[in-house]
């Protein structure tokens, strides 16, 4: 509640600036003239300086230079009439510290060394006193006590400024951030949900219209070809259930509750990505050269959809029921290639379909590269993938 209170004050203090200076100058004034009243009678220049102190002490910020001339003016005047008027001599002082705190250090000085001097001068003549006097040592240290309190003030100042900017900033950055992932996140989704959908959804598409086909004249056939498009729906609803499971990871962990899903598809699924694809009228040459080993977990998921999306478009696309596909693994990782016949304009040569973006943006995410055409009437995918044996993950 204290707190809460001290930053509502604070808070109403700077947003009224000027108001804070006018109450700020009568209490100086104020208590000075007390002051010089419980010592002496008060005298017409002591209420000539009290109300020129005020009105500088007042104005002070608004016009920090001009005042500051004006009142090491007026000052040295009064005190070469009368030595060491109170209210000039306090506003003097404050003015300094003004004017040191709100410019630059060569400034302080000029502006201290000009304050000492002014009236350091002034009060030695108006009230005769000598050069060496002890008492004027309070005008020397009245006068560098403002320079390196308005000096260490606007450090401060400068100080807390660049912590706000830099807190501001760091906000800035880290909605920026958020956005980012965001972004990110969205777009990993809307690809393993078409990596997850594309594929079976092509199968079952294609084994349904064999089986409208044969349904009469070749029931056993038609309900081979069923059975494939019941496999194909069972796995597409396991892979969405995967993709659901990790989407509600969160959730899962504050419940606290222990669920097992699928590891992610890799290499090891070929096999099963091929038959389900011959199944549905699409022959594939498949070869492998060099020696297989183990991948990185994201590198063998990368390498499992990229064949599994440019094989669903050859099906798709192609105009043969034929594609053929390569996988080479070499000591810096694994190239991957698949080719089919495709003379029919709908497959995307330029690569701005959703399943060759997303292609795309997996082998961005693993640090590799690729290519897709079409020349000669065929149309190619060409992938390579880092996975130098170092990189290989550790077996569990």
């Amino acid at each position: 509640m204290a707190d809460y209170r001290l930053s509502r004050l604070r808070g109403r203090v700077t947003s009224h600036p000027q108001a804070v200076d006018v109450a700020f100058g009568l209490l100086v004034v104020a208590v000075i003239l007390l002051a010089v009243r419980a010592g002496r009678p008060l005298r017409a220049e002591d209420f000539l300086a009290g109300a020129s102190a005020f009105v500088l002490i007042a104005a002070r910020r608004r016009w920090p230079l001009p005042v500051f001339g004006a009142v090491t003016v007026i000052s040295a005047a009064f005190n070469l009439h009368a030595a060491l008027v109170g209210p000039l001599l306090a506003a003097n002082v404050i003015c300094t510290y003004t004017v040191t705190s709100l410019t630059g250090r060569r400034t302080a000085a000029v502006t201290g060394t000009i304050t000492v001097v002014t009236v350091y001068v002034a009060v030695v003549i108006g009230a005769g006193r000598t050069w060496l006097d002890p008492q004027n040592a309070a005008i020397v240290v009245w006068g560098t006590l403002a320079v390196v309190v308005g000096d260490a003030t606007r450090i401060r100042l400068a100080n807390l400024e660049a912590v706000e900017i830099r807190a501001r900033q760091a906000e800035h950055s880290r909605e920026e951030e958020a956005r980012r992932r965001v972004v990110e996140e969205r777009l990993r989704i809307a690809r393993d949900l078409h990596d997850v959908v594309a594929h079976h959804i092509a199968v079952i598409n294609v084994q349904v219209g064999v089986a409208a086909h044969l349904l009469r004249e070749q029931p056993d056939d038609a309900e081979e070809a069923l059975a494939h498009v019941r496999q194909a729906t069972r796995t597409v609803l396991v892979e969405l259930s995967t993709v659901l499971d990790v989407l509600r990871s969160e959730d899962r962990d504050t419940e606290g509750t222990d669920s097992t899903t699928e590891p992610p598809p890799g290499l090891s699924r070929l096999a099963s990505m091929l038959a389900s694809l011959a199944a549905a009228g699409l022959r594939v040459d498949h070869r492998q050269e060099g020696e297989t080993r183990p991948l990185p977990s994201v590198v063998d998921l990368a390498a499992y959809r990229i064949v599994q999306e440019s094989l669903t478009n050859a099906h798709k696309h192609g105009s043969e029921p034929l594609a053929r596909l390569r996988l080479g693994y070499t000591p810096a990782g694994l190239k991957i290639l698949v080719e089919n016949a495709a003379d029919h304009p709908a497959q995307d040569a330029d690569g701005r379909g959703h399943g060759l973006i997303g292609l795309r943006e997996r082998v961005s995410s693993v640090g590799g590269s690729v290519h897709t055409g079409r020349a000669d009437g065929r149309f190619t995918v060409t992938a390579f993938l880092p996975a130098a044996p170092d990189r290989q993950d550790t077996p569990t």
